[in-house]
């Protein structure tokens, strides 16, 4: 998989993903993947959110009982709005979890959200891993600090890409 600066949902994540953000950013939090799937008369939705800080179930939790009631006027909105359903709103399932902590990086956009978190990028030039700690993201690239000093990374050079939770930063170290 070839990295990209731009996000990969479709049109119907993105507009859901537009209708959830003011929510999400009142709670503290934002949105780091949003997969939406139907599937006979019912929607799930999974949504992966982030603070920068340790998430746990309460949050989920929290996060939870405040998105339901939009993804059900999103949701039951846009089923009367198409002609489908004649009344009946889908049942809608949603996830709502933390990253992980070794968490897969699927998008270039994602890398925004881990700034001073140690990362691994599978790297194609050289056919291995560059870990270290995340210090800059841009929109065809990022900037891994490692113990050989800090290392560009277009994103047409990582296959693949992780959090890092176990890498530490020996100049940070006592």
């Amino acid at each position: 998989m070839r990295y990209s600066g731009k996000e990969t949902e479709g049109a119907d994540a993105a507009s859901v993903r537009q209708g959830l953000e003011a929510v999400l950013k009142g709670l503290g939090f934002s949105a780091i993947e949003l997969i939406i799937s139907r599937h006979k008369g019912s929607v799930q939705v999974r949504i992966v959110i982030y603070n920068g800080k340790s998430i746990g179930t309460d949050d989920c939790s929290k996060v939870h009982r405040a998105l339901m009631p939009r993804l059900e006027l999103i949701f039951g909105g846009q089923e009367s709005a198409r002609g489908g359903n004649t009344g009946s709103a889908p049942n809608i399932y949603l996830e709502v979890s933390s990253p992980g902590i070794d968490k897969n990086i699927k998008d270039g956009k994602e890398f925004a959200h881990y700034l001073g978190k140690g990362v691994r990028c599978y790297r194609t030039d050289i056919s291995d891993w560059t870990a270290g700690i995340l210090e800059s993201a841009g929109e065809n690239g990022i900037i891994v600090r490692t113990t050989e000093g800090a290392v560009s990374l277009n994103f047409d050079l990582i296959a693949k890409a992780k959090l890092d939770s176990n890498y530490r930063d020996p100049s940070q170290e006592v």
